[in-house]
């Protein structure tokens, strides 16, 4: 089942979102982004973090119906292949 982030990812809340996902680590192989309204760099961070995690068991995220502002934001940065956003 894939793990759907919430509508809002920013510094108020990716602490407890980062862990959450930490959590239930089987589910972040499939990340589910179509709620994701308002968010900031940070989600990238919450998703690097993620994907570090997995990496350590040989496994990646796949993120799904990544918003076009993630896409950049990820680009920006980056992380676009780390993240599979390119």
């Amino acid at each position: 089942m894939p793990f759907s982030l919430p509508s809002k990812v920013t510094q108020e809340n990716a602490v407890s979102l980062e862990k959450e996902g930490l959590l239930n680590i089987a589910g972040l192989q499939s990340i589910d982004c179509s709620k994701l309204i308002d968010f900031d760099s940070t989600v990238l961070t919450v998703l690097l973090a993620w994907q570090k995690k997995l990496q350590t068991k040989n496994q990646s995220i796949a993120i799904n119906h990544a918003p076009e502002k993630l896409k950049v934001l990820a680009n920006v940065y980056g992380v676009s292949a780390l993240l599979g956003l390119q």
